[in-house]
């Protein structure tokens, strides 16, 4: 290893996917600080390089492969060590040391307590694979150290992991697992202790955190997780439409802390299409649901994943799905052209199914993009002239010399002012794009010292 004479070792984690990679990573960069390592934010000043990989689509797995060719100069040139962790470290296991061989350890996301022992051994020069499912009955959920935390205004809260759905094009049952809730006073106890450092905005995360069975329905946690002291603001994800509880749907205009904002895949408006992806849900019921929850909290913003060029979706099916889009408006949309994932129902009834040529497959998704790019601009320009509240969370990464933050419907607002991060600045929105806002600050109200949270006035549209 590079580092010596007393010098601290220093890691770069590199992360792809999800929320829960996001999570997973903090939790992995605690573990190393422990043991005495210096978090880096540049990999060619690093002794470990660690790549946290997702595996839903293909091209996720190819960046992977990408990096790492980047990195192994790293490994060449100063003897850099590098493990992989995450959904493709659990897909290929040892497989992947073979496929690699300046790769130094695989790391699946059930085993993220033995990284430290993983990194150990390759400083060693031994390599090593560490991708065995825990119990159920044993598995640990990885808690966040409070201190890490400190001076973080968001932060992702763990309520379970895995996922007990065979949707066919997804991989996540084979790489996360079985459902696993966290028990309820777990949850809320770090919540409590994440406040207390002066988290501000809390995301419980999961694969379906709508099947969470940790002790109370999911509609009690986020109760629970609302009234804890601090928590000046609560959200979710991701949300299984069919698991979607009357119970939960309530807690959007019952509780004010809960954020105006629902993640809900509908990955398409064909019933055909939905029956083959086994989701269990008609575009009819999908809708009926959306209805009930802009009847309960009208302007909630809704966003959603879509698949175009599943296996057999016809012109026809694509339109259902641009008629659902339109009815819907989300306010954003995270779509993408079908990837056959290994050992899926839907990889394996490709051909019987009808497999839609790739070209058909990215004109159609180009067009659904198009179109909810124009609905994304419509759903910003009628927020210019109204005041929002956003809780500001930094400097802006895409606009130098302005802060930025979300909104009670997350959108990103980046704007010039004096508050300072955990503080909830009034804005008035001036310009829209696509992607984010802009205002100018009209005022602010400080975080709070103690960690009282002050009331939270949500804004409504206003000119």
């Amino acid at each position: 290893m590079p580092a010596g004479d007393g010098a601290p070792r220093r890691f770069f984690i590199h992360t792809f996917g999800c929320q829960m990679n996001e999570s997973d990573s903090d939790r992995m960069a605690e573990l190393l600080a422990r043991d005495g390592w210096v978090r880096t934010g540049a990999p060619e000043d690093a002794d470990l390089v660690l790549v946290n990989t997702c595996a839903v689509r293909e091209k996720a797995g190819q960046k992977m492969f990408s990096v790492l060719g980047r990195y192994r100069i790293l490994r060449a040139s100063r003897g850099t060590r590098i493990g992989v962790a995450g959904c493709i470290a659990q897909q290929e296991r040892e497989h992947l040391l073979s496929r690699v061989p300046y790769l130094d350890f695989v790391l699946g996301p059930d085993r993220i307590a033995a990284l430290p022992e993983a990194v150990a051994r390759a400083v060693g020069g031994r390599r090593s694979s560490e991708t065995a499912w825990m119990d159920s009955a044993e598995y640990v959920f990885p808690r966040a150290d409070p201190e890490a935390q400190r001076g973080r205004v968001c932060a992702f809260v763990t309520v379970m992991k895995g996922c007990d759905n065979v949707c066919s094009f997804c991989i996540v049952p084979r790489v996360r697992g079985r459902e696993v809730s966290r028990p309820r006073d777990e949850v809320i106890a770090e919540i409590r202790v994440l406040a207390a450092a002066g988290v501000r905005e809390v995301t419980l995360i999961g694969q379906n955190v709508n099947s969470y069975a940790g002790g109370a329905t999911f509609a009690q946690l986020v109760r629970e997780a609302a009234a804890v002291p601090g928590v000046a603001r609560l959200r979710f994800t991701t949300s299984h439409p069919r698991d979607l509880s009357d119970d939960l749907m309530r807690c959007f205009a019952e509780v004010a802390n809960l954020m105006p904002h629902l993640h809900l895949p509908v990955q398409s408006g064909s019933d055909a299409v939905l029956a083959r992806m086994r989701r269990d849900y008609t575009a009819a019921q999908y809708l009926d649901k959306v209805d009930r929850l802009r009847a309960l909290a009208p302007g909630l913003a809704l966003t959603s994943d879509v698949i175009a060029g599943f296996p057999g979706e016809s012109d026809e099916d694509f339109e259902a799905t641009m008629r659902l889009v339109e009815r819907v408006r989300f306010e954003n949309l995270y779509s993408f052209v079908y990837s056959a994932r290994p050992h899926t129902g839907a990889a394996l009834h490709e051909e019987e199914w009808g497999r839609v040529p790739y070209r058909r497959a990215v004109e159609r998704l180009e067009r659904l993009q198009r179109r909810q790019r124009e609905i994304c601009l419509e759903n910003a320009r009628a927020r210019v002239g109204s005041i929002v509240d956003v809780l500001v969370e930094g400097p802006s990464r895409s606009d130098a010399g302005k802060l930025t933050g979300h909104t009670p419907w997350n959108h990103v607002v980046n704007w010039t002012g004096r508050a300072r991060p955990g503080a909830l600045a009034r804005i008035r929105v001036e310009t829209a794009s696509p992607a984010s806002l802009g205002g100018s600050e009209s005022s602010f109200e400080p975080a709070p010292a103690t960690g009282r949270t002050p009331t939270l006035r949500l804004p409504v549209l206003s000119h």
